[in-house]
């Protein structure tokens, strides 16, 4: 099993940035790619972005590409989050997730979640 732990959440102005991290421990060789998603209040959560952690390759929905950036250390088991240009609509509960996906943006192919992070980008 794998654990995931976030942190780097809170609370920035609109045009900020934050980075969030997510360190995986455990049984991280069954899951092949790491992912993140967020949940807005009343909404349903959200793919934001996902990265392969054997190639590298990464994937985004439209709404994040050009400002958000994942990445990984893999030798630290630990994937980042880069988000620039922070618009209120990106606030939610952040949440990073382990999987084995065929489809990187389907949350039901990853089977491991951590506890999520709060961000907040105010107007």
């Amino acid at each position: 099993q794998v654990q995931l732990v976030e942190s780097g959440g809170g609370l920035v102005q609109a045009g900020g940035s934050l980075r969030l991290s997510c360190a995986a421990s455990g049984r991280t060789f069954n899951a092949y790619a790491m992912g993140w998603f967020r949940q807005a209040p009343g909404k349903e959560r959200e793919f934001v972005a996902a990265i392969r952690w054997s190639t590298g390759n990464t994937y985004y929905p439209d709404s994040v590409k050009g400002r958000f950036t994942i990445s990984s250390d893999n030798a630290e088991m630990t994937v980042y989050l880069q988000m620039n240009s922070l618009r209120p609509e990106d606030t939610g509960v952040y949440y990073c997730a382990a999987g084995r996906p065929i489809y990187y943006g389907v949350e039901d192919y990853y089977n491991c979640w951590g506890q999520g992070t709060q961000v907040t980008v105010s107007s």
